[in-house]
């Protein structure tokens, strides 16, 4: 199963969340936190570092993991994903080949524009809480099927709740 991460960069103080469209690749079309696969040799610590730095060219400060979850597309395991937030960066969000940096009020994230399953986790990243799920999709991703998410999880490394 391939390891991936996820990064959502916040202003708590005007209650705002980085989001990215993608321009290729799985989600293309789609709002998504930045991220991507982990590569052989990393930790999913730097590769939110890095990646973040690659799609929109912002150093996450300091970024905390708050959440993991599995997603299975049909009967297939796809991706292990680690979820990040981050309050301190450098930079400013830019355009780039794979992404469009938008910010948005915690209370106007287009759900309608992203997967399925981000409705039922992201929340919680908000709200400031720990989270471990699953997603069960078709084997196209199209439609979700299964889910399930548990929140205030002391210890996100290497869950393996479900």
């Amino acid at each position: 199963m391939q390891s991936a991460t996820l990064c959502y960069l916040l202003r708590p103080e005007s209650e705002e969340v980085l989001l990215i469209r993608k321009k290729r690749g799985l989600g293309e079309g789609k709002f998504v936190g930045p991220g991507g696969k982990v590569e052989d040799g990393e930790t999913p610590s730097e590769c939110v570092v890095r990646e973040v730095e690659e799609e929109i060219r912002v150093t996450p400060r300091d970024p905390e993991k708050v959440g993991e979850f599995r997603f299975i597309f049909g009967d297939e395991p796809r991706m292990f994903v680690h979820v990040f937030r981050a309050e301190e960066f450098a930079g400013e969000p830019e355009p780039t080949p794979e992404a469009d940096p938008e910010w948005f009020d915690y209370e106007s994230v287009p759900y309608d524009e992203m997967w399925e399953d981000d409705r039922y986790w992201l929340p919680h990243l908000l709200d400031g809480e720990t989270f471990a799920g699953e997603f069960v999709f078709d084997a196209e991703g199209d439609e979700l099927r299964e889910w399930a998410v548990e929140t205030g999880v002391r210890e996100v490394d290497a869950i393996e709740t479900f």
